[in-house]
């Protein structure tokens, strides 16, 4: 009995394995949490490019917008754990909805494995010209002059353009108008027409407004200066503590055999090291950072730790 029990694991192990080595089996789909364009869904189809090239399997990609990122992010929960479904997400599904929403259909922890980190982008902090300012120093001196008087631009409430400024209000001690959008663009177009006098989005939403003079960036919100805008001081050099970067990951379903999740991660993290990948990348002022499921993991909870201060500050819920 025991030789026909242990004869049964040994067979199991020994297919599941060979799974694991034949990933992809069939067409896999990626399930983007936003819409086309957004900078999850450029990370995704990159990815689905080459490795559809390299593995002569199907890549769909799959766009899941809503819910500030949970419905593509549950879709993936609940998804088959066998690698047919896997997906691209961002810290807000995968941490700051943890603190904004007060019921999520989905347990992060426990309900996703996570693959592997994907890429990091700076954010900047930029005002409109007419404010008159040209350095963050200059710009906290006016704003906590006039409490309430100035306003930001954000691409929705919980969103980290919205933390980001939420905390160098609270960091710099100024009170400012909150005024969400739907979108990078119809943010930036309010700070262009003045309607606001700042946000703090991701660099490629503003570097190509930057030709006509109207905006001003002031710094990027990265632990350090980002290597593809080397010349712009970040928020710590001005004095304000504040560290805001937008990154993506990859995650499958929770019970995918570790074995199989190690070969995706160690295809994709392939794939992220391409220089013709890195190259598109950065023309998207997007960095490659693939990494272990530890990091990945350690870069959740620093988002929980430096959010959850702020969001219970600001008072942002979101029911």
């Amino acid at each position: 009995m025991k030789r026909t029990i242990a004869a049964a694991m040994i067979l199991f192990l020994g297919t599941a394995f060979a799974a694991a080595q034949d990933w992809p089996a069939r067409p896999v789909k990626v399930v983007v949490p936003f819409a086309a364009g957004a900078t999850p869904d450029i990370v995704a189809r990159l990815i689905a490019d080459d490795l559809q090239s390299r593995l002569r399997q199907t890549f769909i990609v799959e766009n899941r917008p809503g819910a500030s990122g949970n419905t593509g992010t549950d879709a993936v929960v609940k998804a088959e754990p066998d690698g047919a479904t896997i997906g691209v997400s961002i810290g807000g599904p995968l941490a700051i909805n943890t603190l904004l929403f007060a019921h999520l259909s989905y347990d992060p922890r426990k309900d996703l494995t996570l693959i592997t980190l994907l890429v990091t982008q700076p954010s900047v902090l930029v005002v409109n010209a007419a404010l008159g300012v040209s350095s963050t120093p200059e710009l906290i001196d006016v704003i906590r002059r006039d409490p309430g008087k100035y306003a930001f631009g954000s691409i929705g409430a919980g969103s980290l353009s919205h933390l980001a400024m939420e905390a160098i209000a609270l960091k710099s001690g100024a009170k400012l108008v909150h005024v969400p959008y739907p979108s990078s663009p119809q943010a930036v177009t309010a700070l262009l027409r003045n309607d606001v006098q700042m946000v703090c989005l991701p660099a490629i939403s503003i570097v190509p407004q930057l030709g006509s003079g109207a905006l001003r960036v002031l710094a990027v919100s990265t632990a350090e200066r980002s290597p593809l805008l080397p010349d712009i001081p970040t928020l710590k050099e001005a004095g304000i503590e504040v560290e805001a970067d937008a990154w993506s990951g990859l995650i499958a379903p929770a019970g995918i055999s570790q074995s199989m999740a190690a070969r995706i991660g160690r295809l994709v993290g392939e794939t992220m090291r391409l220089p013709v990948i890195r190259d598109k990348l950065a023309a998207q002022l997007m960095t490659p950072i693939p990494g272990t499921p530890a990091e990945f993991r350690a870069r959740i909870d620093g988002d929980i730790a430096r959010w959850s201060p702020v969001i219970a500050a600001a008072k942002i819920k979101i029911e």
